[in-house]
C-alpha cells in the first residue's frame, strides 16, 4: 500500500473525493440554479409573497428563513449523532444516511413547480440538513488520516476536487438547459428539473466512492452506562476540552462571525445579483463559474501562504480581504463590476475554507476519534449561517434594499479579524511547526 507518513495515499484521495462528490450539490442546488428556478417559478405565478405556516412572507425572505431553519436543526442534532457514533463505532454509517438522505432530497426537487409551490422550501431545507449532517462525520477523518504538516495541502485537495467536479456539473447542466430543443422541448423547465436528478446521482455514487475508501471507527466502551448515557458523556468530555486547548475557544468564535459571512454570500450570491443589479442568469452564471475556477488557485495559494506565516496569519488575511469585499459589493453597480467581484471572492473563497478547516484539525488533541470536535466546528459554522440568513432576511423585510446586507457581511468578516487576532502570537508559530 502506498503510504506516506503512515497513512494511505489511497485513503487521503478517498477522502478528499467527497468534496467532489458533495460539491455539485452546493454550486448548482444552493448557489447556481436552484434559486434562479425558484425565484423564476415564484414570479411566473405571481408570488411575490408566499403562504407559510398561516403567515404571509415575502418570497425571497422565505427562502433566508427556512434555510435559517435547516442550519439551526443541524446545530441542535448532530453533535448528539456524532458523540452517539463515536460510542458506537459507526461515523461511516452516519455518513452514508445522510449521503443518501441528501441524495433523495435532491431527487425531489424534480416536482417542484408551480403546482407544488411549498416543495421550492421545503426540498432546500431538507437538503440542506443531509449535506451538512454529512460534514460532520467527512471533517473529523481529516486529523484522523493526515500528519499535521500534511493537513493544509489535503484540505486544500479536497476544495479543490469540490470546485473543479461541480463546475463540471454546472457547465454540463447550462448546455443542456440553453438548447432545450436537443431533447424535443420548447422550455428549459423540464431540463432543469432533470438536472436535480443528476445532481442527485452524482452526489451519491460518488459518495459511495468516497466511502469505500474510508476506514471503520473503533466504538468506545459503552457496556457500563449503555449508548444513550455514554454519548452524552463523550459530548460533555469534549465540551470542557475545549477550554484546557490553547486559543480552540478563541478560533471556534472568530470562525462563527467568518461563517456568518461566508456561507451566507454562498447562499445569497445570485439572488442579490438578480435582486440588486437585476443581472440576466447568463451573468450570473458565468460570475458564478469564475469563482470556482479561482476558488481552485485560492485553496492552493492560501494553503501555501500558511506555510509561509502561519495558519493564524494566513486566515487573517483572508478574513481581512473578505470585509473589503463585502464592503466593495455595497457598491457595485455594473455588471462588469460584479465579474471582478467574483474573481476576487474566489480567490479568498477556497482559501479561508479550506485553512480554517485545516486550521482547526491541527488545534485538536491528538489521537482518538474527533467527530464530537468537528460536531462543535459545524455547530459555529451553522449556527452562524443562521444569524447571517435571519439579518439578511431581516433587513429584506425592513428595508426592501438587499444591498445594504452586503455591509452586515463586512462587519462579520471585521469581528473575525479582532477576535482571532490574538490567537497568532500564541498559536501560529505553534501550529505552523507541528
Amino acid at each position: 500500500m502506498n503510504e506516506v507518513n503512515g497513512y494511505s495515499k489511497r485513503v487521503q484521495h478517498g477522502w478528499a473525493m467527497y468534496d467532489w462528490a458533495n460539491s455539485a450539490y452546493t454550486l448548482v442546488v444552493g448557489t447556481a440554479i436552484f434559486p434562479i428556478y425558484y425565484a423564476a417559478v415564484m414570479d411566473a405565478n405571481g408570488q411575490s409573497v408566499i403562504q407559510f405556516f398561516g403567515m404571509e412572507f415575502d418570497s425571497t425572505a422565505a427562502y433566508t428563513f427556512m434555510m435559517a431553519a435547516a442550519y439551526l436543526l443541524v446545530s441542535v442534532v448532530t453533535p448528539y449523532l456524532s458523540a452517539l457514533s463515536e460510542v458506537g463505532g459507526s461515523k461511516k454509517h452516519f455518513m452514508r444516511g445522510f449521503i443518501w438522505a441528501g441524495s433523495l432530497t435532491t431527487a425531489s426537487m424534480y416536482f417542484f413547480t408551480a403546482d407544488h409551490m411549498l416543495l421550492g422550501l421545503w426540498t432546500p431545507f431538507l437538503g440542506a440538513i443531509a449535506f451538512s449532517g454529512s460534514l460532520v462525520f467527512y471533517n473529523s477523518y481529516l486529523p484522523e488520516i493526515a500528519a499535521k504538516p500534511d493537513q493544509d495541502a489535503l484540505s486544500a485537495k479536497g476544495f479543490s476536487l469540490g470546485y473543479f467536479g461541480s463546475v463540471l456539473v454546472l457547465i454540463g447542466a447550462l448546455v443542456c438547459i440553453q438548447n432545450p430543443s436537443w431533447f424535443g422541448l420548447e422550455s428549459a423547465g423540464l431540463v432543469i428539473r432533470t438536472v436535480f436528478l443528476v445532481v442527485a446521482a452524482w452526489w451519491l455514487l460518488w459518495g459511495e466512492y468516497a466511502l469505500a475508501r474510508l476506514p471503520h471507527n473503533h466504538g468506545l466502551d459503552a457496556k457500563e452506562k449503555g449508548w444513550i448515557v455514554s454519548s452524552y458523556v463523550q459530548l460533555i468530555d469534549v465540551a470542557k476540552s475545549f477550554s484546557a486547548t490553547i486559543g480552540l475557544q478563541r478560533f471556534v468564535i472568530g470562525f462563527f462571525f467568518a461563517s456568518a459571512g461566508v456561507q451566507t454570500v454562498i447562499l445569497i450570491a445570485s439572488l442579490f445579483g438578480t435582486e440588486v443589479l437585476h443581472l440576466e442568469t447568463g451573468a450570473l452564471i458565468t460570475t458564478i463559474i469564475l469563482i470556482q475556477f479561482v476558488g481552485i488557485i485560492g485553496a492552493q495559494l492560501f494553503a501555501y501562504l500558511s506555510g509561509r506565516i502561519g495558519n493564524m496569519r494566513a486566515l487573517l488575511v483572508a478574513a481581512a480581504l473578505w470585509a473589503v469585499i463585502c464592503f466593495l459589493a455595497f457598491l457595485v453597480q455594473t455588471e462588469m463590476q460584479f465579474y471582478l467581484l467574483g474573481s476576487s471572492l474566489g480567490l479568498v473563497l477556497g482559501g479561508i475554507q479550506a485553512l480554517a478547516r485545516s486550521t482547526f484539525a491541527k488545534m485538536l488533541p491528538d489521537g482518538g476519534e474527533h467527530v464530537t470536535y468537528f460536531s462543535f466546528f459545524d455547530i459555529a459554522e451553522k449556527l452562524a449561517t443562521v444569524m447571517g440568513m435571519l439579518g439578511v432576511g431581516w433587513i429584506i423585510e425592513t428595508t426592501g434594499d438587499m444591498r445594504i446586507s452586503a455591509l452586515l457581511l463586512s462587519v462579520f468578516f471585521v469581528i473575525a479579524v479582532v477576535v482571532w487576532f490574538p490567537i497568532q502570537f500564541r498559536q501560529s508559530k505553534q501550529i505552523r511547526e507541528k
